[in-house]
């Protein structure tokens, strides 16, 4: 059971979550961020915001803890058998959802249906997403209490999807995305534009949840945020950025909590066609840039420098892997054997928000590619959505500029960088033995062998350069006094019970 969805094996022990709130059980509990829209709770997203919500609403048949290891959640245990192919879940007994409805195996099998269907769509890009891995997977009931999901390859990393889709009462289903049922600890029972109030579930199957009532509101304005926080007015303040953590940290009023991210900023390279197909090229955007000089100007110090396609919170990070040095006469020499001693003209997409910084960033970019004889013309993009469909369609210039937020390396690896599948993010790399490195470790249910796996490919990964490896975001919160003893999860969730 015993797996790290976003940290390597060698991180997980010192990451830790800390013990809940000293703050008495009857009372109500105040968030502000920046969004408290929940849309269809099936739809493929990293938002912390939203993602906060829905896991204290829902519950898959697993969890992911806060040291990024699988625990049992609606199934109390599982097993795995034919090279990762098929696995068969054993559900709890006396789980009651919010319409007081007891879980049963087709509750999960319907809803699994659900999360698959393509009409659910997908947000930024993201329809289809969950069909590509389970559309022809055969998932039955065996009984009322257990769950066989078959699927047409080995797939060792199962659980990383699993755990993103909550289970819903098959009664209730078409109700969504209207009406929220779960079985989680806490219930909805008031939802608007701004304010979302979710109420202690008293059915809940496990332990008490640790607020009577939680009040999620939202306030676009970080700013806004942090005054709310030292008013008294909420008891979490979150994505407050550095400035709100320097804010709170010298006021007193109020507690900042600060923690890396595994968000990855990053350019997708254009391998399909033009110069991105050298690698030498691609190696040479990286040698260009320095990384350390982006992060103090555009992030104030706040994020983290990436030695490749990961973040260190990943399942397979390799920590040993160097990363880009800002070396601009390797840059200029990479350049010339590929042909450009002269200059290289090229053009990069960017969207205007996510990342918000794009803009500014890519300015610096243009500026930093200019001492190594890169010309570079950027063409911003208002409508993200669109952007994002653009980048999917395969229609970029030379690199496109993006945030990998998938905490599933799984994930990434199958969307962004296998050659044969060419998923939604693939952008023309071709690496033979990376992608038959992938495939052996979908076959390889041993979480120790897979790791090492994953290990070699992150290697090879960094020095193909297929991305522009930039850096990973720090994340910020506020929290009040009474709050003293609650973090955080590594992954942003904000969790109450």
């Amino acid at each position: 059971m015993k797996k790290p969805l976003f940290v390597s094996l060698a991180l997980a022990p010192f990451l830790n979550c800390g013990p809940p709130s000293t703050v008495d059980r009857q009372s109500v509990l105040t968030v502000f961020q920046s969004s408290v829209s929940i849309g269809d709770p099936h739809i493929a997203s990293d938002s912390p915001n939203r993602l906060s919500i829905v896991s204290s609403i829902y519950e898959a048949l697993v969890k992911v803890d806060e040291t990024g290891n699988y625990r049992p959640s609606l199934a109390e245990r599982w097993e795995v058998e034919e090279g990762g192919r098929a696995w068969t879940f054993f559900l709890r007994s006396g789980v009651r959802f919010h319409n007081g409805e007891v879980l049963t195996a087709s509750d999960v099998v319907a809803t699994l249906a659900r999360v698959l269907d393509p009409a659910i769509g997908g947000a930024f890009g993201t329809r289809g997403v969950y069909i590509s891995y389970l559309g022809t997977a055969d998932i039955s009931a065996l009984g009322d209490s257990t769950v066989r999901i078959v699927t047409e390859d080995p797939m060792a990393d199962l659980l990383d999807l699993l755990a993103a889709m909550p289970i819903a009462p098959a009664s209730e289903l078409n109700e969504l995305p209207e009406k929220y049922v779960g079985s989680g600890p806490y219930k909805v029972i008031e939802q608007g534009a701004t304010r979302l109030v979710t109420a202690a579930h008293d059915e809940y199957w496990g332990e008490a949840p640790d607020y009577r009532e939680i009040n999620w509101i939202a306030e676009s304005d970080r700013e806004k945020r942090v005054e709310a926080l030292l008013n008294g007015q909420a008891d979490i303040a979150s994505g407050i950025g550095i400035q709100g953590w320097e804010k709170i940290t010298e006021d007193g009023r109020a507690l900042a909590h600060e923690m890396d991210s595994g968000l990855a900023i990053i350019f997708m390279v254009n391998a399909l066609e033009g110069p991105g197909r050298d690698v030498r090229v691609r190696q040479a955007l990286n040698y260009a840039l320095d990384v350390d000089e982006i992060i103090a100007q555009i992030k104030h110090g706040a994020a983290r420098p990436l030695n490749g396609y990961l973040t260190r919170h990943h399942f397979g990070y390799n920590s040993e892997t160097p990363r880009y040095p800002y070396d601009p006469d390797k840059a200029r020499s990479l350049l010339a054997e590929a042909g450009y001693e002269d200059g290289l003209e090229l053009t990069f997409d960017i969207p205007s928000v996510m990342p918000d910084e794009a803009p500014a960033l890519a300015q610096m970019m243009v500026e930093q590619y200019a001492r190594v004889g890169i010309a570079l013309e950027i063409v911003e993009h208002q409508d993200r959505p669109g952007y994002s469909e653009m980048v999917r369609d395969k229609k970029i210039n030379d690199a496109a500029g993006f945030d990998s937020s998938p905490r599933s390396t799984y994930r990434v690896l199958r969307e962004k960088i296998h050659s044969a599948l060419q998923g939604p993010w693939w952008e023309g790399y071709e690496n033979k033995e990376v992608d038959s490195l992938i495939e052996k470790a979908q076959g390889t249910v041993s979480d120790t062998e897979r790791q090492a796996i994953y290990l070699e490919i992150y290697t090879i990964i960094r020095d193909d350069a297929p991305w522009i490896f930039l850096y990973s975001p720090i994340r910020y919160w506020g929290v009040g006094p009474t709050m003293k003893d609650w973090k955080p999860r590594v992954d942003g969730l904000l969790t109450f019970s």
